[in-house]
């Protein structure tokens, strides 16, 4: 069974660091370049961050120097490191990889 699991999310003052972590079948992350993805309320789903199979990473402007993706490829899990958060990081986190998502994860930054 295809299986995406997020965790890690929750209520951060701006300024504030969170990990992320989804968990992934080993059928889905052993073949593919894995992301996260973001939704904020009104707003279209925008890509985040991603990792290849090779761990080469690609950041959306607004995140660069600021957050880090990574995957440990023994746990099939891929991480999301976000530091220095803003209000406006606000948003419910979705971790995909090989077409499939996961449930999503909510990322509130808030004084």
């Amino acid at each position: 069974q295809v299986q995406l699991v997020e965790s890690g999310g929750g209520l951060v003052q701006p300024g504030g660091s969170l990990r992320l972590s989804c968990a992934a079948s080993p059928i889905i992350f052993s073949i593919s370049a894995m992301a996260w993805y973001r939704q904020a309320p009104g707003k279209q789903r925008e890509l985040v961050a991603s990792i290849t199979v090779s761990g080469i990473t690609n950041y959306v402007d607004s995140v660069k120097g600021r957050f880090t993706i990574s995957r440990d490829n023994a746990k099939n899990t891929v991480y999301l490191q976000m530091n220095s958060l803003k209000l406006e990081d606000t948003a419910v986190y979705y971790c995909k990889g090989s077409g499939f998502w996961g449930q999503g994860t909510q990322v509130t930054v808030s004084s």
